[in-house]
């Protein structure tokens, strides 16, 4: 019987652990990814479990707990065992389905057991190329923006490495000075998140783009792989009040460095904010990553 108790929290440890079993079940969704699950673990609580040839995540966040189903080769017993786990030790919403495979899986296997759609946390998939380049009517007005912005500034563009990393974590104090982190609870774990990130930047895998202008930082963002076609920010910051439409910049800047071997980007989910999911939107994603759970309620009619 699987246990609570079998599950270790996900730490810097596991790097190569996570990329040799994702290299066999790649993953789409971004908050499956490693460098997500360690970067946010002080709010999420992020733990998994090695059963059987796969791996099953849990995240507890402000005391509820969720489980999510195997990632590996289907096993119907290892997933009659999350399930009866997610109903010892889950809330309300104890079991959540964040990738295609395992959503088809389930849908197969539990047909008369409704999978519900959370559309919050659906994943953004974008090509590229459509980011980097900005060819074509629907990016008419971004890429003026973008325009605009070189004809203002005269800005350069560079990856984060070893020699910069510290300027990065100074620009990212500048910015949550700006943003004002400490005084939004979510915030707060925002920046607990990216400081965590460029603190262990090169052990966690991940890499990165600069905005300079005239020698100063004005953008960073901060990128990690989810498989082999495709690459994730985790995190974008910018001083939009200092440098008008740099986020634009930021955004084309980093699918630019990236093209060349990811052919898709994950700019992860909106959240449910509306300024957000317009902002998505408006970059014309080619597909979203859907996220499902199933209620305490249907899992237990379901067992009867």
């Amino acid at each position: 019987m699987l246990r609570f108790a079998d599950f270790k929290p996900v730490s810097l440890n596991e790097h190569d652990l996570f990329s040799r079993h994702y290299r066999q079940y790649p993953q789409v969704h971004s908050d499956n990814t490693f460098a997500n699950m360690v970067c946010w673990n002080h709010y999420a609580d992020y733990r998994f479990a090695e059963v059987e040839g796969s791996i099953v995540l849990s995240s507890t966040i402000d005391g509820v707990t969720a489980f999510r189903m195997p990632i590996g080769p289907r096993n119907p017993e290892l997933l009659e065992d999350v399930i009866d786990l997610a109903l010892r030790e889950g809330s309300d919403i104890p079991l959540r389905v964040l990738d295609p495979a395992n959503e088809e899986w389930f849908r197969e296997t539990y047909p008369g057991l409704p999978l519900h759609e959370n559309r919050d946390f659906f994943d953004y998939i974008y090509r590229t190329e459509d980011l980097a380049k900005l060819a074509g009517k629907n990016y008419a007005t971004i890429r003026r923006q973008v325009n605009r912005f070189g004809r203002e500034y005269a800005y350069t563009v560079e990856g984060i490495t070893e020699e910069n990393i510290e300027e990065v974590w100074e620009f990212l104090v500048v910015w949550c000075e700006w943003r004002d982190c400490d005084s939004e609870p979510l915030l707060a774990y925002e920046k607990e998140a990216i400081l965590f990130a460029v603190n262990n930047f090169f052990a966690t895998g991940l890499e990165g783009c600069i905005i300079r202008i005239g020698g100063t930082i004005g953008a960073i963002s901060i990128v990690g792989p989810v498989n082999e076609s495709m690459a994730v920010v985790h995190f974008e910051k910018a001083l939009p009040e200092t440098y008008r439409n740099i986020y634009k910049v930021i955004t084309t800047e980093t699918a630019a460095a990236l093209q060349d071997r990811y052919p898709y980007v994950n700019r992860e989910c909106d959240m449910g904010v509306a300024g957000l999911r317009e902002s998505k939107t408006r970059y014309h994603p080619a597909y979203m990553v859907g996220v499902y759970y199933v209620t305490r309620a249907d899992l237990e009619a379901c067992r009867r």
